[in-house]
């Protein structure tokens, strides 16, 4: 077996594993959820569900890679000690393979529109840029990859650190200039009221509950191996909770700030004359992103362009930190088990992706929301639901203990271990089951 690399500070791991956690979703999925859910309520009642089920899964995962030192599926038979723990890890590294087919397609999209927005600043116009076609979507398809290639291939240290600790800082000081414009705009006060103004009496709801839920839980990258993997490249004299928590306040503080921009941006654009709603509902997703944000940006003049750019430069930044996470999910294991070189496997898997993107390109409208569908709302909540199965069931208790202190010796006595093995056994599976039983119905 290969030697495993392994992230060289704290500070690479924390903003490795939120840059996992933060992608596209918490900046199109996040702020309108929040919009159409009682406002600050909906962010009081994530914030809850953030601690309450995403964190205990974020640390079942964790501990499990760092104890095994290894990917997912090895990690994972090696607790069960037998098939079934091959079986789950195969399908959390076929659910991240085709997460990563579309997700590198939307990446594609906001390359296209970064590039779009640059040279409308030189009064350059290619409309084809951001036109729909086939030969765009596969060519930023593949161009993102190869970016996502490229920063896996340098390994943990050198690759995924390295440019983690640049892109974030860079993610987040994007975001906050772009809030402090946006807040200066006319309408940007009906937005920031729509986003801290609480509707107290919808907090409680089961349908804003359950979205609440949804996004703490998806918004980690949880249940498809990306923390479990990254868990094993952690020194084994890192206290795991106090890395946990310091991850999911990133991720949620993220989330929020995209919030604080996109929800503001929105109000604003229908001060300029903008339609920010469909059918009585805010737009969100591919249409929020890629019509009424550019409408926005039009309408601002040569200044929306400089704003533009920076937007799509942000949901790029965004996107990578999130795709090599899920590259290196399969590529631990051709790594670890098969004893592949790094840049061959990185090469290999990123081919692969490219192949499965290019069939949903070819039958987009066949395929690319129905392997959305069953990939995020199928996959990942059955994943999330076994793997506290395997910490809370099948691995021996005192093997975790033992873990754990080896980053705190005194872990016995802390608040988290006198709740989360117990939590992470009986309420974390029951409260993911029921959410799934309301995607399904």
């Amino acid at each position: 077996m290969a030697a495993r690399g392994l992230f060289s500070s704290r500070l690479g791991f924390i903003l490795a594993a939120a840059g996992s956690a933060v992608g596209l979703g918490n900046i199109w999925g996040f702020p309108t959820k929040v919009a159409e859910n009682g406002g600050a309520a909906f962010v009081v009642m994530y914030l809850c569900m953030a601690f309450l089920l995403a964190y205990p899964v974020l640390m079942a995962e964790l501990i499990i890679g760092r104890a095994k030192r290894a990917n997912m599926i090895d990690a994972l038979r090696s607790i069960s000690g037998n098939v079934f723990g091959t079986i789950v890890g195969s399908v959390g590294a076929i659910t991240v393979i085709l997460i990563l087919a579309f997700y590198s397609i939307v990446a594609g999209w906001m390359i296209s529109h970064l590039i779009d927005a640059i040279l409308s600043i030189a009064s350059i116009d290619l409309a084809w840029l951001t036109d729909d076609s086939t030969p765009r979507n596969i060519l930023f398809m593949a161009i993102f990859l190869v970016f996502t290639c490229v920063v896996v291939t340098g390994g943990v240290s050198d690759g995924i650190e390295r440019w983690s600790v640049r892109l974030m800082p860079t993610l987040l000081i994007l975001i906050v200039a772009l809030i402090i414009y946006v807040s200066t705009q006319n309408g940007a006060m009906e937005g920031w009221k729509a986003l801290l103004v609480p509707d107290i009496s919808r907090a409680f709801e089961p349908g804003l509950l359950i979205d609440a839920m949804g996004q703490a839980f998806f918004s980690m990258s949880l249940g498809v191996g990306t923390m479990l993997v990254y868990g094993s490249y952690v020194r084994k004299e890192e206290n795991l909770p106090k890395l946990g928590a310091s991850v999911a306040l990133v991720d949620i503080g993220v989330a929020i700030l995209a919030g604080m921009l996109i929800i503001p941006a929105m109000y604003v654009a229908l001060t300029n004359g903008v339609e920010i709603f469909s059918d009585g509902k805010l737009i969100e997703g591919p249409t929020l992103i890629f019509q009424v944000l550019p409408s926005l940006f039009t309408t601002m003049g040569f200044v929306g362009t400089i704003v533009g750019s920076a937007f799509f430069a942000l949901m790029v930044i965004a996107a990578l930190t999130s795709s090599i996470s899920m590259l290196e999910v399969p590529v631990a294991f051709l790594v670890d088990n098969k004893g592949m070189r790094r840049q061959k496997a990185t090469i290999l898997l990123t081919a692969l992706v490219f192949v499965l993107a290019t069939v949903i390109v070819l039958n987009f409208n066949l395929l690319f929301g129905f392997v959305i569908s069953l990939t995020t709302e199928y996959s990942q909540p059955l994943l999330g639901l076994v793997l506290c199965i395997f910490a809370g069931w099948i691995w021996r208790r005192n093997e975790i203990l033992n873990e754990l202190k080896q980053g705190n010796e005194q872990v016995e006595q802390t608040l988290f271990w006198r709740i989360w093995p117990w939590y992470v056994k009986f309420v974390c599976p029951l409260v993911i089951a029921a959410m799934f039983y309301r995607s399904v119905l």
